[in-house]
């Protein structure tokens, strides 16, 4: 991966800078600090190659469509929420502003178009605690749910509280009351509580997210909505996404070894890339990770960790590092950003299965075959 300057990006796009700085805040173009001079930026060459070429002439259709899929241009409308500007948005909200003082119930109101915070402690079944109990859960109930086309929105609200509900009551037992304390309550970590409620409103949406497209394309085939969010729980649980947190474990071992600075070193040096930094959505930085970490006081290793990652890399903490080390802080279980990310996230999926259920559309991509020609 090489990196050019303002300078050189400038002229292979033959635009001016306030191009360049908009194309960087639209997500068009990563940017970091120069690491030999912090007050100027440098610009990843492949994504100003990109832009550079569009720009020469009109591409094939295909072209547009597979560079859409991989972090391109967006592909579907939503009125949900966006990343503008190095800031995430819930529909007219700064998410990071919100998670100050909402809890997950808010965001479910926010973003399901409510006027009053949902209760998810309707769920009063016999259910299992953890993670695999509420896939269970949840997956008994898209084999049984009616379809979503063709049912009045009041009705797919209440299929929408009854699957958060099912899952929290898995995830933070069956009790009443806002799920953040619920949950410090269950993993018996009161001092937790709203660390918690922060994290889980910082989770709950990010536009076309891997899991979140899965969970689209899935409402869009009028499957009911316990479907779209056993889709996302699929496409969450792999390590790139939901579970990329879990990757900050061998650097943490290694940074107690070694410190935190000869630890990132080390990895970087094996060419190796550096876990929970960095996100391309986010040029400046994920704000949902200083947000969080805000709500804790975060140990002196993750302190370390993160400074001398920057120094190293460029590249500042995301939300998985928060995640890390939020557990880490109050000893929560190993899989509990998972758990919070599944939670939280499954309010995001259920927005979007509304919003696309209501466009009345199937998500149908085409595929473009790169393989031997057939003899035709």
């Amino acid at each position: 991966m090489s990196w050019i300057s303002a300078d050189e990006a400038l002229a292979l796009l033959g635009t001016k800078p306030q191009t360049l700085y908009a194309n960087v805040s639209r997500g068009r173009i990563s940017a970091r600090p120069d690491p030999e001079d912090p007050r100027r930026s440098q610009y990843r060459h492949d994504d100003v190659a990109r832009l550079a070429a569009r720009q020469r002439g009109r591409r094939a259709a295909t072209t547009v469509a597979a560079e859409s899929i991989a972090w391109g241009e967006p592909v579907l409308p939503t009125a949900l929420s966006t990343v503008e500007a190095g800031c995430l948005f819930y529909r007219t909200s700064d998410a990071a502003a919100f998670s100050r003082h909402a809890g997950l119930e808010d965001v479910a109101a926010l973003l399901w178009g409510l006027e009053e915070p949902v209760a998810f402690d309707s769920f009063s079944g016999r259910s299992e605690p953890g993670l695999l109990a509420a896939y269970r859960m949840v997956a008994e109930l898209a084999a049984t749910q009616m379809p979503a086309f063709g049912r009045s929105r009041p009705v797919l609200l209440r299929d929408c509280v009854l699957v958060v509900s099912m899952m929290a009551a898995a995830i933070a037992g069956l009790t009443s009351g806002p799920v953040h304390q619920r949950l410090a309550s269950h993993w018996q970590r009161p001092a937790a509580a709203d660390a918690i409620r922060t994290a889980l409103v910082l989770l709950a949406e990010h536009e076309l997210n891997a899991s979140t497209f899965a969970a689209r394309v899935t409402a869009s085939t009028g499957a009911p909505l316990a479907a779209s969010v056993m889709a996302g729980l699929a496409a969450l649980s792999g390590p790139l996404h939901g579970n990329a947190s879990h990757a900050m474990a061998g650097l943490v071992q290694e940074a107690r070894r070694l410190g935190a600075e000869a630890a990132i070193a080390a990895l970087l040096r094996r060419g190796q890339t550096l876990p929970c930094f960095g996100h391309r959505l986010y040029p400046a930085g994920d704000i949902r990770a200083p947000a969080l970490l805000a709500s804790f006081d975060v140990p002196p290793l993750f302190v370390d960790l993160a400074a001398a990652g920057e120094a190293l890399s460029g590249e500042k903490p995301n939300i998985d590092f928060a995640l890390a080390a939020l557990a880490a802080t109050h000893d929560l279980p190993a899989d509990a950003p998972l758990q919070l990310f599944a939670l939280a996230r499954g309010v995001g999926w259920l927005a979007h299965a509304l919003e696309q259920i209501e466009s009345g559309t199937l998500i149908r991509p085409r595929a473009r075959y790169v393989g031997e020609k057939p003899g035709l």
